[in-house]
């Protein structure tokens, strides 16, 4: 089923983006509740959260150590 999400990664809807990679995107959210709010999500479609492989788990949280996704 296409998302909201999966239509960002394929720029059919526009957004601010911090990071790109072949696994993951990082973005600013359009409604943030405090300023610099960003969304990382996984350009791999999936239904739930929980859903996230081992690998993709790993490397998500391992980009976000290195490459600092903060806005200050």
């Amino acid at each position: 089923m296409t998302s909201i999400f999966s239509k960002i990664i394929l720029g059919e809807i526009p957004a601010y983006k911090i990071y790109e990679d072949e696994d993951f995107l990082a973005f600013l959210d359009a409604f943030p509740v405090v300023k610099g709010h960003t969304l990382v999500i996984p350009k791999k479609e999936i239904d739930h959260v929980f859903e996230i492989d081992d690998d993709q788990y790993t490397k998500i949280f391992a980009g976000l150590q290195k490459d600092c996704f903060c806005i200050i």
